[in-house]
């Protein structure tokens, strides 16, 4: 019998890729001990526990989960060999500065190889990902929803969802989402409403949660074919059979500066170029010659995001406050979005700074993402956020407040100022189009 001691593990995430990786490439595996996880980009996830009901016979207490801000005396203190890298949108410096960190305070740095995080699926796969946040996955995916419903005629499209797992983990292990009571249900955020909502504004199913390989399964009990919808610019969690990734040509460069983007637009099958109807032009060609330079056989395809409101002259003459998606102002490091292109094209006569209305939370979030333009970010990481969201929203002295999320935030909670609604759908210009590419993979 062997006498090896298990190599000490301590997985560096932020609640998503993280648990996969634990999931596919430790829980069964003898030969690794992982000691705990860390936390980052996203508050309240430290200080609690991976549940024992995940983590399989070989953690019986679960897994810790600490703050990133002790991983040198963590990686002292529980003899740790190796931390393993498990969260997105950072740049390269930046992951080089924390693997700086850790060989210092006397550990190893990984990479898991993410083709062996990949599990493979009985149905055809498309996944949509991006070189960062806010590129517009969203729309992209509800578009190529579309195309396989009504233009390639599969009956039944199943989503799956980049996992959010911000509640008790152990009930979100698997998450199904057809009706609007499933959301409530499951005490989702913001943020997961924002990503579930329009699926079933469209009458699809979109799975989410901790256990991938159990979503995968049931999900392919209804399907027949699987939409990835890829979260920040993480690499999908599934083995794509045709890899669409953003890129957005308003932050010309990320593409090749930011990790795990990177890597998804080198395994990109299809690079779409977005925004192209709001971006310069000299952008618009920095990125193609980029995506080129280290991809020359993806097929590229030109999109824009135009912005649609209800009453357009609404918003005409009016001081208005922004809210915009969170994620997109935050690590996403864009300082505007959706929303200040629709109040500067509508002709809003001023947009109100947040900044010195905001509370609580939300100002702990202009503290922490300095950045961040004169807009609101519309962070809702549980009840006490959203409170904090709303009180700011309702201190601020605007005559209406435009809406840029990718919900209606007047359902979630009471906006008292007059609001206007933001939507934005993806539209190719040129050839090829989606539907082209995704005809000539899975015509019938």
């Amino acid at each position: 019998m062997s006498t090896h001691e298990p190599t000490r593990i301590l997985i560096a995430g932020a609640a998503g890729r993280d648990f996969h990786d634990f999931n596919t490439s430790f829980r069964n595996n003898k030969n690794f001990r992982v000691v705990g996880f860390t936390a980052t980009q996203i508050p309240n996830i430290d200080g609690r526990r991976y549940p024992a009901a995940l983590a399989g016979e070989l953690y019986p207490e679960g897994i810790p989960i600490y703050a990133e801000e002790q991983l040198e005396s963590l990686i002292q203190e529980k003899n740790i060999d190796d931390v393993i890298f498990s969260y997105s949108d950072v740049t390269h410096e930046y992951v080089m500065h924390l693997a700086s960190r850790v060989l210092a305070a006397g550990a190893g740095f990984r990479l898991l190889n993410p083709r062996q995080t990949m599990l493979k699926s009985s149905k055809p796969i498309v996944s949509v990902c991006a070189v960062r946040t806010g590129c517009g996955k969203s729309q992209t995916s509800r578009r190529i929803l579309e195309i396989l419903q009504n233009e390639l005629g599969f009956e039944r499209v199943v989503a799956v969802r980049h996992p959010m797992p911000y509640g008790d983990l152990a009930k979100q292990a698997v998450q199904r989402f057809a009706a609007y009571e499933d959301m409530d249900r499951h005490e989702c955020t913001i943020e997961e409403r924002e990503e579930y909502e329009p699926y079933v504004e469209r009458g699809a199913v979109i799975y989410a949660g901790v256990d991938y390989e159990a979503i995968l399964r049931q999900a392919e009990q209804e399907a027949d074919i699987i939409i990835w919808d890829g979260g920040n610019n993480d690499l999908p969690f599934y083995l794509s059979d045709f890899h669409i990734v953003l890129v957005d040509p308003h932050r010309p460069g990320h593409e090749l500066r930011y990790h795990p983007g990177e890597t998804n637009l080198r395994l990109a099958a299809a690079v779409l170029i977005n925004k192209v109807d709001t971006a310069d032009h000299a952008n618009i060609v920095a990125v193609q010659q980029n995506v080129r330079a280290v991809n020359p056989q993806a097929a590229i395809v030109k999109a824009a995001s135009p912005i649609f409101v209800d009453d357009p002259a609404a918003i005409r003459g009016k001081k208005v406050l922004v809210v915009e998606d969170g994620p997109t102002l935050t690590h996403g490091e864009m300082a505007y979005g959706a929303g200040v292109v629709a109040a500067n094209y509508f002709d809003a006569a001023e947009i109100i700074d947040p900044r010195p209305y905001a509370v609580r939370s939300i100002a702990a979030t202009y503290q922490k993402y300095p950045t961040t333009g004169a807009v609101l970010p519309a962070m809702g990481y549980g009840g006490d956020q959203m409170a904090d969201l709303e009180e700011t929203i309702n201190r601020t002295p605007a005559d209406m407040v435009i809406i840029a999320t990718p919900i209606d935030l007047g359902k979630i909670i009471n906006i008292k100022l007059p609001s206007q609604r933001v939507r934005y759908e993806l539209q190719e210009i040129g050839q090829p189009t989606l539907t082209d590419l995704l005809r000539q993979r899975f015509g019938k």
